[in-house]
């Protein structure tokens, strides 16, 4: 027998104001529209302080954590009741009080090979600029392709690719699921395998966040976000998400992480490595897909054995000096 939820008359979704966050909140709309019919929903759009820096990369201005700040401060002064995020943009370690409560059904988590004038990487010639606003992608590219220029690309998805057509950048590598979502599949020259650009923690994926108690009418929001929530997605972002916490996971680290779940098993890589693509670590492993963070772990030890604290510690330094 199906427990009975509790709809409330009104549900309110934080989201930034970018084109594709937007999208996002109100894709969830829609479901939950869909499921509850009876609740009237709403979108209250934010800037957040990672929208409004636009002229220094994450890594030097305080990484992920600025995209959701201002979000959770509205859920905590009950100005909202949820909050939709690009998962990848969200810490590994939530304010107390605060949870995810569901995690979407991914779309492609690879990246994008993006140019108006190239077919992929390999196309470029010598001293070509590629744009990146991700550490990872900047050391993945540097090392199988050295002789290209690697520059900082910030700004939504749409300013992204307004630099791109004004000629600022050969090429840029954006995330394959933010140009599905937008309907811009033919601005992908390419794809990127993960075999040859492995994907950041939670890439693809949206996730809910809520904060407890922050409703008084003793509405379950855990209860009533669970039908949102995609189980196989869910096992692999935890034990994407469990490599990186474990290495301090932020924009100051070229780390990826990228699960893939077949039935009750989950295969899991992972990498580590410097912003200049020279020095890296690579893992990989099977696992119970019920278990993802012990296999997480699991994994973060083969990284381990191959000197990766050694190559954070590089990343680290770097990051002080800038």
């Amino acid at each position: 027998m199906t427990q009975q939820v509790q709809v409330p008359s009104t549900l309110i979704i934080a989201s930034r104001e970018s084109r594709l966050a937007m999208w996002q909140a109100e894709h969830v709309r829609d479901r939950l529209a869909a499921l509850y019919p009876q609740c009237q929903i709403s979108i209250l759009g934010m800037t957040t302080r990672g929208d409004q820096i636009l002229d220094r990369t994450l890594s030097k201005v305080g990484g992920k954590g600025l995209f959701v700040k201002e979000l959770e401060v509205a859920m905590a002064e009950g100005r909202a009741d949820l909050a939709v995020h690009s998962l990848k943009d969200v810490p590994m370690d939530l304010p107390e009080g605060f949870a995810l409560a569901a995690v979407l059904e991914r779309e492609d988590p690879r990246d994008a090979f993006v140019s108006n004038d190239y077919a992929s990487l390999a196309d470029l010639p010598p001293g070509a600029v590629v744009g990146t606003s991700s550490l990872r992608r900047q050391a993945l590219v540097a090392a199988r392709y050295p002789h290209l220029v690697i520059q900082p690309l910030r700004g939504n998805l749409d300013t992204r690719l307004g630099k791109l057509d004004r000629g600022e950048y050969a090429a840029i590598i954006l995330a394959a699921a933010g140009l599905k979502r937008l309907g811009l599949p033919n601005r992908i020259r390419s794809v990127l395998e993960p075999e040859l650009s492995l994907p950041a923690a939670g890439q693809g994926a949206m996730a809910i966040e809520i904060a407890s108690g922050a409703r008084t009418d003793g509405v379950d929001l855990h209860a009533l976000l669970a039908p949102l929530n995609h189980g196989a997605t869910e096992q692999a972002v935890l034990a994407e998400r469990k490599v990186s916490k474990i290495f301090g996971g932020s924009c100051q680290i070229p780390l990826a992480a990228h699960a893939v779940v077949l039935g009750d098993s989950m295969h899991l890589r992972a990498m580590v490595a410097t912003p200049d693509g020279k020095r890296s670590a690579f893992a990989e492993l099977d696992g119970p897909a019920a278990q993802p963070e012990l296999l997480g772990e699991q994994v973060s030890k083969l990284l381990e054995q191959q000197d990766a604290q050694a190559i954070l510690a590089v990343c680290r330094q770097e990051a002080d000096l800038q």
